[in-house]
């Protein structure tokens, strides 16, 4: 069993969006995706109304997740971290214990964009096209994490 989680800051938008894509990609047999943010903003809420619309319309029900923070323990829980962009990651990193920790956190973007270390737009002041952006974006990334799997 592959463990994978998104992280964002807030976990109501971006990271929400990556779960519900890549399990929609996955066999729930074979990984567990999930998600959390960095920040303690909204533990417990449901993704932003407009996460979970663009969602549906592309076939996804992510309207169940509740946001959680981002802990230490995640480290040991998870194979692999996808941060949503570079102040997460450094967030992330930041509490990581040692070296294989570090080695588990990857920017998503970079599935798409080699090197580039490419942040996915916060969409949350963005307005409803951001959101259907954002969507793409991560349809791409996790689209290019199954090829690695």
């Amino acid at each position: 069993m592959t463990k994978i989680l998104m992280v964002c800051l807030g976990n109501i938008c971006r990271s929400p969006l990556a779960e519900g894509i890549l399990k929609s990609k996955l066999d729930a047999d074979f990984f567990t995706v999930d998600s959390a943010g960095t920040s303690a903003y909204h533990i417990g809420n449901k993704p932003d109304a407009r996460s979970i619309a663009v969602a549906k319309l592309n076939g996804i029900d992510i309207s169940s997740q509740r946001a959680r923070q981002f802990s230490k323990q995640d480290f040991k829980d998870f194979d692999v971290i996808y941060a949503m962009d570079n102040s997460n990651y450094n967030n992330i990193v930041a509490l990581a214990a040692n070296e294989d920790d570090k080695a588990k956190v990857k920017l998503i973007l970079n599935t798409i964009s080699p090197n580039q270390n490419l942040d996915v737009p916060d969409p949350y002041y963005g307005g409803d096209k951001g959101f259907d952006n954002v969507y793409h974006l991560l349809d791409n990334a996790c689209s290019a994490i199954i090829e690695t799997l």
